[in-house]
């Protein structure tokens, strides 16, 4: 029986092989294999509720607002940099946390305080799109939606009364979408000199807890509570409007000096003044400069023939920093040929005047050579009469408290009224910024040409551009508020070399200035008259006195 059982389970197991052989041939030779259904695709508008809920929360900003870009260069980037972006951050943490740790030593009987583990883990923040806008400030804003769904393995020691309670921090979420602004623009690297950061709305914030290897956020209302006072107590102060400046380069290296007051010179008279000419007397006339300044000088009618000239002449000077700046004033004699001969000059230091205060000043007129004018002749007096008047909102600029200070006009001390609170004197300030899609028929060699009350003045031309970037500042200054009045802004097209019609214009603009003397302030883009799509940026301020 063994022997016939061993050869019918060899027979069995040839027929079994053989059979299978030949139907696995068979199927694999005549069979059709089915088609493969596609999946179904359906737009979001054809989805279910429930569908597009389940969804939409993994669904990207840059596909759900179209404001929202990509950037899956800086994921990459973030993701290649995070294991020593994590190093960094874990050390900088431990740095400032380690202070704070050991004002607790010794209370409550604490005997340490100290981190067991700290890591962020291996999964960086994914940034899900971000968002840039664009202003007529010098400033960048932008918005980064960032999401973290990280793995921390943060693990906090705390050593009481000889026992070591662990609390560690597990499963961290963070959703937040913060607005940061770098401004303003200069030309220092970075280019920028601070960076402003908010929240636009409350993050949201997520993670566990726990004590001892219990879970302490499963306790009923905890959870809540704890939610709750980390976006009162953390998120709070950095809500827009309110924002984290961090400085990024030093105040002094990106300031710049704008116009704080006006100096006020009136040129009297000169007596003594030395005698140049061989024949008959010199011809005077007073050269007037403010140091810290790349404008011409300025300068009085020529007095032929006087060695004791009277100009009675005012001139203006715009002071941009009185504890530095200095006005130079030069004598010289006029030739009608050659160079003219200096009689002599002298320096007076801003911040020996006192604002509003009306000084007279008889001055000794010196060689301006650093010899010693002692022992030598004297160049005659020069009687000048000098007033400085700061900006109002610019008297901190000055030193002293202006309270003591008083203008002797009538009523000066009393506030204005309705009708006169646009009275007075002050500076017009033009900042050509640039211009956008300019275009000559000839030629594209944009600069701009500002007139105001018949004077000129012209920005720098720049070579084969529609989009010029001039950021030049034109000033003038009045007596009264221009709230009646029109600036005339033009942009020209001037080809370079020697041809017939070298200039076109490229189109103008003529701007109200009674917005300015209201607001104190404009910062626009106009289009421009004549121009298929030509677009000018101006800033224009005007400070009273």
């Amino acid at each position: 029986m063994g022997f016939v059982s061993t050869l019918l389970g060899i027979l069995g197991f040839g027929i079994g092989v053989s059979v299978g052989l030949f139907i696995g041939f068979y199927l694999f030779i005549y069979s059709e294999p089915e088609d493969v259904e596609d999946p179904v695709i359906r737009p979001f508008d054809q989805l279910d509720t429930t569908a597009i809920d389940d969804i939409l929360p993994e669904i990207p900003l840059w596909i759900k607002n179209p404001d929202y870009e990509r950037v899956d260069w800086l994921n990459k980037f973030i993701l290649d940099m995070w294991p020593y972006l994590d190093k960094a951050i874990c050390a900088n943490i431990r740095s400032i946390a380690q202070p704070m740790f050991d004002q607790y030593i010794g209370k409550f009987h604490i005997d340490a305080i100290q981190f067991e583990n700290l890591s962020l883990g291996t999964l960086p923040p994914v940034i899900h799109g971000i968002k840039v806008f664009q202003t007529n400030e010098k400033e960048l804003v932008m918005e980064p939606a960032i999401r973290w769904a990280g793995n921390p393995n943060i693990v906090l020691s705390v050593k009481v009364l000889s026992l070591h309670i662990r609390i560690q921090l597990v499963d961290l979420q963070v959703f937040a979408a913060p607005r940061v602004t770098l401004k303003p623009l200069v030309p220092t690297f970075p280019c920028f000199a601070n960076a402003a950061v908010s929240l636009m709305e409350k993050p949201y914030v997520d993670f566990g807890m726990k004590i001892l290897g219990a879970d302490i956020m499963s306790i009923p209302g905890l959870y809540r509570y704890i939610q709750e006072t980390i976006k009162k107590n953390n998120a709070g102060p950095y809500l827009w409007p309110r924002a984290h400046k961090v400085p990024i380069l030093d105040p002094s290296t990106v300031v710049t000096k704008k116009p704080v007051g006006i100096l006020h010179v009136k040129v009297i008279r000169a007596m003594k003044l030395l005698k140049m000419d061989l024949l008959g007397a010199s011809d005077p006339y007073v050269k007037l400069s403010l140091t810290g300044e790349r404008l011409p000088a300025k300068k009085t009618n020529v007095k032929r023939n006087n060695l004791n000239p009277e100009w009675n002449e005012n001139f203006k000077f715009i002071v941009k920093d009185p504890s530095t700046q200095t006005l130079k004033l030069q004598v010289y004699d006029w030739d009608k040929v050659g160079g003219h001969d200096k009689l002599g000059m002298q320096l007076v230091p801003l911040d020996s005047l006192r604002p509003y205060e009306k000084k007279e000043l008889k001055l000794n007129l010196k060689n301006g050579s650093d010899v010693d004018d002692h022992h030598k002749k004297q160049r005659g007096h020069l009687v000048v009469e000098l007033t400085v008047v700061p900006f109002k909102e610019e008297s901190a600029s000055f030193k002293g408290s202006f309270s003591e200070y008083k203008r002797y006009e009538s009523g000066i001390d009393q506030p204005p009224d309705e009708d006169g609170a646009f009275e007075g004197a002050g500076l017009l300030s033009v900042m050509v910024i640039g211009a956008e899609d300019v275009e000559g028929e000839r030629h594209n060699n944009p600069y701009a040409i500002v007139v105001y009350r018949g004077d000129k003045k012209k920005t720098r031309m720049i070579r084969k551009t529609r989009r010029p970037f001039w950021n030049e500042e034109f000033q003038f200054m009045l007596d009264e508020p221009p709230l009646k009045e029109k600036i005339h802004i033009e942009v020209m097209s001037k080809r370079s070399g020697i041809s017939f019609r070298s200039k076109e214009s490229l189109g103008h603009v003529q701007i109200n200035l009674s917005d300015v003397v209201h607001n104190g302030r404009i910062n626009e883009k106009y289009h421009l008259i004549n121009s298929k799509n030509g677009v000018i940026h101006v800033e224009i301020r005007w400070e009273t006195v």
